[in-house]
């Protein structure tokens, strides 16, 4: 259990560092060059292929959840017991705020950087969101985005997903939902992604950040719901995860 509690707060701080340190450099910094386009592709391709990464990586220790919502679909459809998913969500949630830290220490060594003016690519709405979407339009964009986003997880590593290639459309599903969500919320899809950068940044992004971890967690247990439905475990399976 240690591996894994290690290796999810490991892979949460990259995707954090990673993904969030490029949407702070295109839209804080303005490095895609006022072009919302080349922002948009350059930051969802940074979560997805870095959760590709990752996925071949860590999954042989840990599944490679780095993800709060991913967790609770797992333990919804039986996959870990609840004292595993606690030690997930824990290591994550510290592994999110381990890479916003990392981030900023970076960022605060160029005298360019304004953490009130530039942000740390924290999610979300009303003013904060591009397009100025309303906290419920945020809220339902963001269960939408990942109860998408947890199915193809949850499909991916089943029974009867492509094993091999589980990591490629996990990558893949996580970047059409950025290339989707970025202009709305910013996409969150991953409590654990938006409570690091909003500690450190405060303010709105501290205020907003509740509808970012609930929101998530509530497609997460829509998509479990639906994976349920349409690949029903068999008791034998489910007292197997029982008794683990």
């Amino acid at each position: 259990m240690s591996r894994k509690v290690a290796a999810e707060a490991f892979g949460t701080a990259l995707l954090v560092f990673f993904g969030a340190g490029v949407a702070t450099l295109m839209f804080g910094f303005g490095a895609g060059t006022g072009s919302y386009a080349a922002g948009i592709v350059a930051v969802a391709l940074t979560f997805g292929l870095v959760l590709l990464a990752l996925a071949y990586a860590l999954g042989p220790v840990s599944g490679c959840h780095v993800n709060p919502a991913v967790t609770l679909g797992a333990l919804l459809t039986r996959r870990i017991t609840v004292s595993d998913a606690i030690g997930y969500w824990i290591s994550q949630f510290a592994g999110g705020i381990l890479g916003a830290l990392l981030l900023w220490g970076v960022f605060a060594e160029t005298p360019l950087y304004k953490k009130s003016e530039m942000g740390l690519g924290a999610n979300g709405y009303g003013n904060a969101s591009i397009i100025h979407l309303g906290a419920g339009g945020a809220f339902l964009t963001e269960v939408i985005l990942t109860a998408v986003f947890v199915f193809v997880v949850l499909t991916a590593t089943g029974k009867m997903g492509p094993t091999m290639m589980a990591g490629l459309a996990i990558g893949l599903a996580l970047t059409v939902v950025h290339l989707f969500g970025i202009l709305l919320t910013g996409t969150s899809v991953n409590p654990a992604r938006s409570l690091g950068p909003a500690l450190i940044i405060g303010g709105t992004a501290l205020t907003q950040v509740w509808l970012f971890i609930v929101a998530p967690l509530v497609g997460a247990v829509i998509a479990a719901i639906l994976h349920q439905v349409l690949y029903p475990k068999t008791k034998a399976e489910a007292e197997q995860i029982g008794s683990a």
